[in-house]
Formats: structure tokens, C-alpha cells, sequence
């Protein structure tokens, strides 16, 4: 049986990750307060990111925006997209 979890980011009872997404005390928070699909949401919002303003993944400066835009998508109100950025139709 799936675990459910009361996400923070959807305001809805789902189903949770199946693990820890990464170390330490924010991958424990995530794997208990965030859903599978909300986590979904985040990863290919990450991509974007990445992608918008061309980061390299493992510069200290990128990762620190990641992190810092990860919270604001997951747990904040004031999250927005890149500017200029048009989402691909479906």
C-alpha cells in the first residue's frame, strides 16, 4: 500500500515519495510534507530553471538558486517562473 502524505505544496492528502529525494534534515522534511506529484512538478521545474538561466548544476552559485527556488516553489507563495519563459504546449 502506497504511504500517504498531507502535502504542503497541494494542500491534499497523496501519495509520498518512495524515498528520501536527497541527505539530511530538508530530504527528510521533503520525504514526509511532499507528494509524488508536487515532487514531479518540482523536478521538471528545476529543469526549466537549469535551462532559463543556463546554470551548471554543480557551481556552489547554482545550487544555492536551486535550493533557494526549491523552497519557494514547495513550501512559499512568492515562486514564479523565469521570465520569458513559454511552457511547451501540450
Amino acid at each position: 500500500m502506497a504511504r500517504l502524505v498531507n502535502c504542503v505544496k497541494l494542500g491534499t492528502e497523496e501519495e509520498g515519495l518512495e524515498s528520501i529525494p536527497f541527505p539530511g534534515e530538508k530530504g527528510q522534511y521533503i520525504f514526509e510534507h511532499v507528494s509524488q506529484k508536487a515532487w514531479k512538478e518540482w523536478m521538471a521545474m528545476q529543469t526549466v530553471l537549469i535551462n532559463e538561466h543556463r546554470l551548471a548544476s554543480f557551481e556552489p552559485k547554482a545550487k544555492k538558486l536551486i535550493e533557494e527556488e526549491r523552497e519557494k516553489f514547495l513550501f512559499g507563495t512568492d515562486f514564479q517562473t523565469p521570465e520569458g519563459y513559454v511552457p511547451e504546449k501540450a
